[in-house]
């Protein structure tokens, strides 16, 4: 591209030129989401992936580990990281911060001039603010995974629904030029990529004043004239900017933290549907797991029940064969709309914290995922079932049929294409209530 060249592209970037982001944030959700990683190395390995200006590298370079973080810096628009390795010589973080010129949807393992490329395993942190939009989520989650070093995480944010029933004009304008999801949706799919969900950070409004603020005052300002390029290039952000006026309230950006499945997390533990051999093993482990009986006894009499659902009871095996952890999926409605509840969930004492409950748990969900169901609902420890992609039912419209603090009854959409009813949840007849 050269500096004559009228086209769009080049229009765009002329207009977000010295504009301090490229898409919505603020150093106050880049902390929060630095403080949801848990500890990193003392000078961690960070790679940020479509850095724009460098406002996160900047960042992650001073507070990123003990003692900071060495940062590679990659984006496409040279420009921007001119602005970088400004930026970092004038705060004397020249050194932490080294820039590469890259393709972040094709990052090669070796360079084709035998330059140092992006080998597998070779980064202890690898974020993406804002910048997943440009190659997709489900991309995103594949193709950077194999960059992480053992332990390590990614960090990215994604624009997404904040409302079950989007309007029109909002659908207008997302579904023509990215599709988006929701909450759920995005955790569903780390899940399916073989990801554990570490946190999840809603940035707030004031993070999108912070990229629209100031390209708005640059639109306003902008005296025209410039060519067809530059007036496609203005007309779009007039149009961004006005669909936040009016419809902001029905999307947004949220953060994730995640971190790759290892064998310590579950995958040491093979799943299997239950066998008709693994009953009275299945009701040892959920009188073992709970202090009375009622587990256990709904189990079997869920067996007998309509809401049974054939190869959805699981069982994890111990190394020696026997029965280590169960779950148990099973139909219930909301508001008359199929759904499945995921009780009980039960292991060996023995063997908790072992990651045999997340084996048995990540199995039963996939295999539901598989049959085509579309809705899971639990109701459970709000530490524990978000790793596998749940969230607040509430967020959908959707209440226990009993009072329960509202972070405990929660949702995993498995199918983004299905509308989630809202409503209340509606038991089979074991459940007693």
């Amino acid at each position: 591209m050269t500096d004559n060249t009228n086209t769009f592209e080049h229009a765009f970037f002329a207009l977000h030129h010295g504009l301090p982001r490229q898409a919505p944030g603020s150093d106050a959700s880049t902390r929060r989401l630095l403080s949801l990683c848990g500890p990193l190395p003392e000078r961690p390995r960070v790679l940020d992936l479509g850095c724009g200006p460098g406002r996160s590298a900047l960042l992650l370079a001073a507070e990123a580990g003990r003692h900071g973080a060495e940062v590679t810096a990659v984006d496409l628009h040279a420009p921007f990281l001119e602005e970088l390795r400004a930026a970092a010589g004038a705060r004397g973080l020249g050194d932490r911060i080294r820039t590469v010129r890259a393709d972040i949807g094709d990052l090669p393992q070796e360079a084709a001039d035998g330059s140092e490329g992006f080998p597998d395993g070779s980064f202890d942190l690898v974020w993406a603010e804002g910048s997943a939009y440009l190659i997709g989520f489900d991309t995103a989650l594949a193709r950077w995974k194999r960059l992480l070093a053992p332990g390590g995480t990614l960090v990215l944010t994604e624009c997404q629904w904040t409302v079950g029933e989007p309007s029109a004009g909002a659908r207008a304008f997302w579904d023509g030029q990215y599709p988006l999801r929701t909450t759920a949706g995005h955790l569903a799919a780390a899940q399916a990529a073989g990801y554990r969900v570490l946190g999840v950070h809603d940035l707030p409004d004031s993070d999108w004043a912070e990229y629209y603020g100031p390209l708005a005052e640059r639109v306003a300002a902008h005296p025209g004239g410039a060519g067809p390029a530059m007036a496609a290039a203005l007309a779009g952000a007039r149009e961004e900017l006005a669909l936040r006026a009016r419809h902001g309230h029905e999307y947004g950006y949220t953060g994730y933290v995640l971190r790759p499945v290892t064998a310590g997390d579950g995958g040491a533990w093979p799943a299997r549907p239950e066998a008709p051999a693994d009953a009275a093993a299945v009701r040892a482990v959920n009188l073992a797991a709970f202090e009375t009986p009622l587990e256990a006894d709904l189990v079997d009499a869920l067996r007998a029940d309509e809401a049974w659902v054939p190869g959805l009871s699981y069982v994890a095996e111990a190394p020696d064969g026997s029965v280590a952890a169960h779950a148990l999926l099973t139909v219930c409605r909301v508001d008359g709309a199929r759904a499945l509840a995921l009780a009980p969930v039960a292991a060996d004492p023995a063997l908790q914290r072992s990651g045999a409950g997340s084996s048995v748990v990540r199995a039963v969900l996939a295999a539901a995922k598989e049959r085509g169901e579309s809705l899971v609902l639990v109701l459970g420890h709000p530490e524990y079932y978000p790793r596998f992609g749940f969230v607040p039912a509430s967020r959908f419209g959707i209440r226990a049929p009993f009072e329960v603090p509202d972070e405990a009854m929660m949702a995993l959409v498995l199918d983004d294409s299905v509308p989630v009813p809202a409503g209340t949840i509606g038991y089979p007849a074991p459940f007693g209530v």
